[in-house]
């Protein structure tokens, strides 16, 4: 293979508007991801900060709140463990309507809702500062949590087990799909038989199937996600290898007594990297599509962590009520994770002209 044809690819994929559009928004959101609590309105593990007389609200609502006790107890952590896993917050809040402050106590009026009045109630004054402003951009769901928080921690989740289960369903497809293409024979008719069989389940079923023999969870997903999408990868690799253990380089390496592994690994999957690279994009898509459908059923991640099909579990009620949209924003953030990995996933093809390939090296 040309040193020159990663950089020949490159410049076709560039000239791909849509791909190039759809790559530049998966780095954003993986960007996006990797921040986490950095970047979120809310800070808590899970951003699960709850305010029940908050719930549904609009996005762009903006609420005063009174701190009412502090817990010196809680840790301070770390900035890398706050961008992965949060910081506890050391106080407790509620939204109010207004307060004043009459020696050491505050008095305060506290928010029920819109269109009733609380009575004035006294509360401690706290050391440092005890009242402060919230606005929540995409409004707040069924338990008055922050939506955007939850969207943006909802993007670690999808694309970390797309990753995993993609890194998975790689080894295994790669794997089986080069010994059977490469040994052929007995070998090669019972793997294509248990490949066969794997293709004709469903893969929703598949995954429910393996979700219920290892438990509900979150990194039981990525191994249920990786078993249920590996054949698209198994076949494809099968037939390159076919069509390539003939070709005059791998004689020439069978010549010089090279091993099998190395001819494998060293000579004959360089060769198809293009079309391994376009099934898995495909195969990113179709992982977070699972996820989402496991977690909108109850068997993905488990609340309170925050996954795009759980919060349209929890919404989908609200469509034909006036709160569609939090329903709607985390659909929206689905359909445009997949379209954008579909865009790569065309573009790579295109440009590794996986239809026409040369195979020479």
């Amino acid at each position: 293979m040309s040193k020159k044809a990663p950089s020949k690819v490159w410049k076709k994929f560039k000239r791909n508007k849509l791909a190039f559009a759809g790559l530049i928004f998966i780095v954003l959101l993986m960007v996006v991801g990797v921040l986490g609590y950095l970047i979120t309105p809310d800070q808590t593990p899970y951003a699960n900060t709850m305010h029940l007389q908050l719930s549904n609200k609009k996005p762009g609502r903006t609420f005063q709140f009174l701190i009412i006790s502090r817990n010196d107890q809680v840790k301070k952590v770390g900035f890398l463990h706050r961008m992965l896993y949060g910081q506890e917050a050391n106080y407790k809040s509620i939204p109010i309507t207004s307060y004043r402050v009459e020696g050491d106590k505050v008095i305060a009026k506290e928010y029920i809702g819109d269109d009733e009045l609380a009575e004035d109630a006294a509360f401690p004054l706290v050391s440092g500062e005890f009242a402060y402003k919230q606005t929540y951009y995409l409004g707040t769901d069924m338990y008055g949590r922050d939506m955007l928080s939850r969207l943006i921690l909802g993007v670690r989740v999808s694309l970390s087990i797309g990753l995993m289960a993609v890194l998975i369903s790689m080894f295994i497809g790669v794997g089986l799909g080069a010994i059977a293409g490469y040994f052929g024979g007995k070998i090669d008719a019972a793997i294509s038989w248990f490949m066969n069989v794997i293709w004709s389940l469903p893969s929703l079923l598949l995954v429910i199937a393996i979700s219920f023999a290892l438990g509900k969870g979150f990194w039981q997903i990525f191994i249920a996600v990786g078993l249920s999408t590996w054949v698209d990868v198994a076949r494809l690799v099968r037939g390159q290898v076919m069509a390539l253990k003939q070709v005059e380089f791998v004689e020439a390496a069978k010549s010089l007594g090279f091993s099998n592994g190395r001819i494998i690994i060293k000579h004959i999957l360089p060769n198809i990297a293009g079309p391994i690279l376009v099934v898995a994009s495909a195969n990113f898509a179709s992982a977070i599509l699972l996820e989402t459908g496991l977690s909108f059923l109850g068997f993905g991640a488990q609340p309170p962590m925050p996954s795009w099909g759980t919060m349209i579990k929890e919404h989908y009620g609200y469509i034909i009520m006036d709160a569609a949209y939090l329903a709607v924003l985390p659909g929206l953030a689905i359909m445009l994770t997949v379209y954008a990995f579909n865009l790569i996933a065309i573009g790579l093809r295109d440009a590794f002209d996986v239809k026409g390939q040369n195979t020479s090296v």
